[in-house]
């Protein structure tokens, strides 16, 4: 099985608003709102395979991932479970999720 987080709608302004105001529930929408969702993911992406005991595979820019998914089945001698979880890194252009600060004030954009 195969899971790619990509999800267009929020490639767009209009559906990042969306999200954050009728998903989330948000009176308007910010991009700094984004910012704990992203960590808290990441969080989790790292969390489970420590407590599954299943390796986390960081792809490197040009590797087949097909290639990878191949040595791991090579070796795996069960009948079913969790071979690996690949984590790739893909360029895609999207919106902000940290705070950035006016180098003259120093306040946080919003």
């Amino acid at each position: 099985m195969y899971l790619d987080v990509y999800v267009p709608a929020l490639q767009r302004a209009g559906g990042v608003a969306s999200f954050f105001r009728f998903h989330l529930g948000h009176r308007f929408a910010s991009t700094a709102l984004m910012d704990p969702i992203t960590k808290a993911f990441i969080a989790q992406m790292e969390e489970f395979p420590k407590q599954e005991k299943v390796p986390l595979v960081p792809f490197e820019k040009g590797q087949r991932k097909d290639d990878v998914a191949a040595a791991y089945r090579k070796k795996f001698t069960g009948r079913e479970g969790v071979l690996f979880i690949g984590k790739a890194q893909e360029k895609t252009p999207v919106f902000r999720t940290e705070r950035r600060r006016n180098e003259q004030t120093g306040a946080t954009y919003l």
